[in-house]
């Protein structure tokens, strides 16, 4: 006989579910991984020092570049890419050849030749601010001769009184470079100025200074910055000049390249019929375009090294980032004991990294800017500092960051609550 129980059946008690880990947030995982930087402050600041000179250097490099591009593209736009110079070359004894007198009219009757003007050297004559001078002390300026409307074909303003005229090119009237009125100590042109000329102080004469020119662009006519410039008819009854032009500007059909680019091949065999050879043809905005190219080289050299400091920063950062993890095992022992994750640990020393690597990025971006600024006032350039200079210098340290401190977060998450707290 089966004796049914009447008690009541007991309840089976449900499975216990252990409890889910919670999120971090963005703003807390800021906080918590800021906490190692912000109590060893001369360390991290040590450690980003590397990223900061690297990146400081990428962002001024590059902006010193886009600055100098800048002003190069904007003093050729000014100066125009329509100037050629024809010049005197060797010939095959290897001495200077000489330009024939009729080369300027020659060259003026080609198609797409707007303007021509020349100068011609004066052998064995200079200027002194004094008969009294000695002639090893005059820096050995020289004297040569001008056409009339030289200074609006070469781009040169006259800063000070006037520039010759039909009158005062067949007189004893000189004007200075800019260069050359410096060497001679005069700023300012006054009634009844006068500079010797001569080929030494005791055989000359006295030329008066009618003007003084601007600073000529440098590739377009140095020549003219550092010499005395009289005109050519004074130059052949005063001082026994021969007549023969030693430079040749030529302004072509402007904006017109083909038009520059079909005088510059004719120009050598109209300046000179019987010698072409010994004859240079120059185009000084390529001048300038090449200058620019070298610059660029530089910079490649420069970019390298701020690579280089990046790397050294890199592995600066790892390395701190392996120590700290070292130092702080008792800290991640703790917090895993108290249920952060292993995956909450990697997030927080891995942020710790890239925020140390980005606050050194921010610091390099700033003195690369500062650079850029204080060098482009000092040369009266404008200041340009391309996006992505300072945007490619951030990312840049962001990546490191993340790349040097992945193993250190790595290792962090890796050690188990017992073995972290096992040395406190």
């Amino acid at each position: 006989m089966t004796i049914a129980s009447s008690g009541p059946t007991a309840a089976t008690p449900p499975s216990a579910t252990p409890p889910s880990a919670a999120r971090l947030r963005a703003g807390d995982l800021t906080a918590v991984a800021s906490v190692g930087l912000r109590t060893r402050k001369l360390r991290a600041g040590l450690s980003a020092l590397g990223i900061a000179i690297g990146v400081a250097a990428v962002v001024a490099v590059l902006g010193l570049a886009a600055s100098a591009q800048a002003a190069v593209l904007s003093e050729i736009a000014r100066l125009g890419t329509n100037l050629l110079t024809v010049s005197n070359g060797q010939n095959a004894a290897g001495s200077t050849a000489e330009l024939p007198a009729t080369a300027p009219g020659m060259i003026a009757r080609l198609p797409g030749v707007t303007q021509v003007q020349d100068t011609g050297t004066i052998a064995n004559v200079y200027a002194y601010k004094s008969p009294r001078i000695p002639r090893v002390q005059t820096n050995g300026i020289g004297v040569v001769a001008a056409t009339l409307n030289l200074p609006a074909v070469t781009a040169t303003g006259v800063a000070q009184g006037q520039y010759l005229n039909a009158a005062t090119a067949r007189e004893p009237v000189a004007v200075l470079g800019a260069a050359t009125a410096q060497l001679l100590g005069i700023d300012r042109v006054q009634p009844g100025m006068r500079i010797w000329v001569g080929p030494s102080p005791a055989e000359g004469m006295w030329f008066y200074v009618a003007g003084i020119l601007s600073p000529s662009p440098s590739a377009y006519a140095p020549q003219i910055d550092s010499a005395v410039l009289v005109g050519f008819p004074a130059a052949e009854r005063y001082l026994n000049f021969d007549g023969n032009p030693s430079v040749i500007y030529v302004r072509t059909t402007p904006n017109s390249s083909a038009a520059t680019t079909s005088v510059d091949n004719l120009l050598a065999a109209q300046a000179s019929p019987e010698n072409a050879g010994q004859v240079t043809i120059s185009r000084p905005s390529a001048a300038l375009a090449a200058q620019a190219d070298v610059k660029g080289a530089l910079d490649t050299l420069f970019l390298g090294l701020g690579a280089v400091a990046l790397l050294v920063g890199a592995i600066g950062v790892a390395n701190i980032m392996i120590i700290s993890v070292l130092e702080r095992r008792q800290e991640i022992g703790l917090r895993r004991a108290l249920g952060a994750t292993r995956g909450q640990i990697r997030a927080q020393f891995l942020t710790e990294a890239i925020m140390l690597s980005l606050a050194g990025g921010a610091v390099g971006v700033l003195a690369g800017a500062a650079a850029v600024t204080a060098y482009a006032d000092g040369h009266t350039e404008a200041v340009i500092i391309p996006a992505d200079a300072w945007v490619g210098g951030l990312a840049a340290a962001v990546v490191i960051g993340a790349l040097a401190g992945l193993l250190p977060a790595i290792r962090a998450a890796r050690l188990s609550p017992t073995q972290a707290l096992w040395s406190v």
